[in-house]
């Protein structure tokens, strides 16, 4: 388990960090909507990724907050929580990691932190939506005692915040 995994809220300077360890350790359709499932980094997608968090985090008004994962320092991966418009005050939650920090325990504290992050900002509860083979995500669920729904190609789970 990693010591200090710290999530920071994104800004210009995190968000070039960001874009280094996407480069270097994930596909672009790991940490942001492409079109073609087989992309790979170029300078458009470098382009794209920029694009994607300036239109949203780090739009004048943000449709969400997303934070860089620190472990140790060092930024390994995103998670953002994004309110949901047709909920009660809930948000979604997102987490990716480089593929060379997946399964280290990080995950496990990434969402202890995003749930504590959704109360302080005042959400009701979380939303998670993830892929039905995302075993390590379906395990963190199970573990802490959460059900989630399994519906086709998608899982799916409530977390009641606060």
């Amino acid at each position: 388990m990693p010591r200090h995994v710290v999530l920071e809220p994104l800004d210009e300077a995190l968000l070039t960090d960001l874009l280094h360890t996407a480069v270097a350790d994930a596909h672009p359709g790991e940490v942001m909507p492409v079109e073609a499932p087989d992309a790979s980094w170029n300078a458009d997608r470098e382009a794209d990724f920029r694009a994607f968090h300036r239109g949203r985090a780090l739009a004048e008004q943000p449709v969400e907050s997303t934070y860089g994962i620190r472990v140790d320092g060092e930024v390994v991966g995103a998670a953002r929580l994004c309110r949901l418009p047709a909920s009660d005050g809930a948000a979604e939650a997102g987490v990716w990691l480089g593929r060379s920090r997946r399964g280290t325990g990080i995950g496990t504290a990434v969402f202890a932190a995003l749930i504590e992050r959704a109360t302080a900002e005042g959400y009701s509860g979380l939303f998670v939506s993830t892929t039905p083979d995302n075993i390590p995500v379906l395990h963190l669920l199970t573990a802490r005692g959460i059900d989630y729904v399994l519906n086709g190609n998608e899982a799916t789970a409530w977390i009641r915040c606060g």
